[in-house]
């Protein structure tokens, strides 16, 4: 018969196995493999341990909301047209609110600031520029959705002009806050900046680092069949009246074994219909746009389909930021594209500054400092890759933000954080690059804890919410043109 007695006694044999396990159990657990791990709470982290501290980050983000306000209320900035009516000669300075010191600066290394010379040049003459001038935004899931680059387009074109979200893909790999992309069935992505799609035999990824097909990779025959596919590209104004203001359209292409036939409706109405050549891995059709309509729809009828690497809405002179939001990448992929292709997207986009912003994906497979810092050797090769195809760029390094992990029973900053920041710093510094400490800026050590507290980090620890994105957005801005008005001051 069972007795009370008898449960009790299991209870605390139970407790008391349980607790001679917390007491001999690995602090850092078993590994069963690299990934794999067995962790089990230990008497100190139940009892004895203090609480992760969080970072008080009430100064960063009073930082943040007065920039922005100071920015928002700021007289409106003279256009492109008006500045070459009045005084082309004279660069202008940007709106910031210089009364605030920054929390965390663009560094550079050395006192005159040289990695961000040819960028500031472009800006300051920007009315002698022939075409607009392209700011590149590559980084990990932290700007997919065009995060912190659509910020940084809608100042930057409300100062310097320019219209339009800029290159785009086929097939987004997050829906962004400017365009909303749909497809017919048949479509398919084929990355490389997460590694290479082994279905794709050559190098031709494209500025995008992916491409589009709506077929797959096949040999032609006489008995092929045409296949038909579209595309549909709705813009919003959430990104501000001069991305959605875009006068042309650029379908970047190659690769076809035929030629493949296309029409471009506006709002349900033709506008064109043409050829798209076989053959190339840098073809470029233009379409003029005549309607100002916010919907475009792409008709697409061919034996096989061309390597799409991108579509570009833009208008006419000024400034253009592409968002390129690579989920998962670790930014080590430059060596794997066509060099003489990527060139010519460079050259075509009249690329002034290209901004990388990876680690995030790194670090998860990071355990040691050496191993953090042979990560940023690797990314090293890859910038110097980037400056040899596009030595008229400037290059802003950005380091990761924050990133959480479970430590007992409580949220850290990753153990190797700080040596992946310094390394990915290190290499940026070694190729002459400006340096954008994201981490610091965001307030350091367990900052990351705060921001989601306070519902501008994301509950995996590890991303920024939308407010939060606009906060560091407003921060790397307003840093972005502080040392561009020091570069106009000494210039005159």
């Amino acid at each position: 018969m069972h007795k009370p007695v008898h449960t009790l006694v299991f209870i605390v044999l139970t407790f008391l196995v349980l607790g001679i396990i917390s007491f001999v159990f690995p602090e850092k657990g078993i590994y069963i493999t690299d990934r794999l791990c067995i962790r089990y709470p230990t008497f100190a982290s139940l009892f004895l341990e203090k609480k992760a501290e969080k970072t008080d980050i009430s100064n960063i983000i009073a930082l943040a909301d007065a920039e922005d306000k100071a920015i928002e209320t700021s007289p409106d900035s003279l256009t492109t047209v008006e500045k070459e009516e009045t005084s082309p000669a004279v660069a202008k300075l940007v709106k910031v609110d210089t009364a605030l010191k920054l929390i965390t600066s663009i560094q550079y290394k050395n006192e005159s600031k040289t990695a961000m010379a040819n960028f500031f040049n472009s800006l300051a003459n920007i009315a002698n520029e022939e075409k607009s001038i392209r700011i590149l935004h590559y980084g990990d899931s932290q700007i997919e959705g065009d995060r912190i680059s659509d910020y940084l387009r809608l100042k930057l074109q409300s100062e310097f002009g320019g219209e339009g979200p800029g290159l785009i893909s086929f097939m987004p790999v997050a829906p962004s806050v400017v365009n909303k992309i749909s497809w017919s069935s048949g479509w398919d992505r084929y990355p490389v900046f997460a590694g290479k799609d082994k279905r794709v035999k050559h190098n031709n990824f494209g500025a995008l680092a992916h491409i589009t097909r709506f077929s797959p990779y096949a040999t032609l025959s006489d008995t092929t069949q045409h296949k038909s596919a579209w595309v549909k590209v709705v813009t919003s104004k959430n990104g501000g009246p001069k991305a959605a203001a875009y006068k042309k359209i650029k379908l970047f292409y190659g690769g076809a074994q035929a030629k493949t036939h296309v029409e471009l409706y506006e709002n349900g109405t033709l506008n064109a219909s043409d050829s798209l050549v076989a053959g190339g891995n840098f073809n470029v059709k233009e379409f003029n746009l005549n309607q100002g309509a916010l919907l475009q729809e792409f008709k697409f009828k061919g034996k096989d389909s061309p390597d799409f690497y991108g579509v570009s809405l833009e208008g006419g002179k000024g400034v253009m930021v592409d968002n390129f939001g690579l989920r998962g990448s670790s930014g080590t992929f430059f060596n794997q594209i066509n060099f003489g292709q990527l060139k010519q997207f460079y050259d075509h986009l009249n690329t002034k500054l290209i901004i990388l912003q990876f680690g995030g994906n790194a670090l998860p497979y990071i355990t040691t400092k050496e191993q953090a810092y042979a990560f940023g050797t690797y990314l090293k090769a890859q910038i110097l890759i980037i400056k040899k195809l596009a030595p008229q760029a400037s290059i802003l390094v950005i380091g990761p933000a924050d990133m959480s992990v479970k430590v007992g029973t409580e949220y850290e900053t990753h153990p190797q954080l700080e040596d992946l920041r310094d390394a990915i710093k290190k290499a940026a510094f070694d190729t002459d690059c400006a340096f954008f400490d994201m981490y610091n800026c965001m307030g350091g050590r367990n900052s990351m804890l705060t921001w989601v507290e306070q519902g501008i980090g994301a509950k995996d620890y590890i991303h920024f919410s939308s407010g939060g994105a606009r906060k560091i957005a407003v921060l790397l801005y307003s840093s972005l043109m502080n040392d561009y008005n020091e570069f106009v001051k000494k210039g005159q």
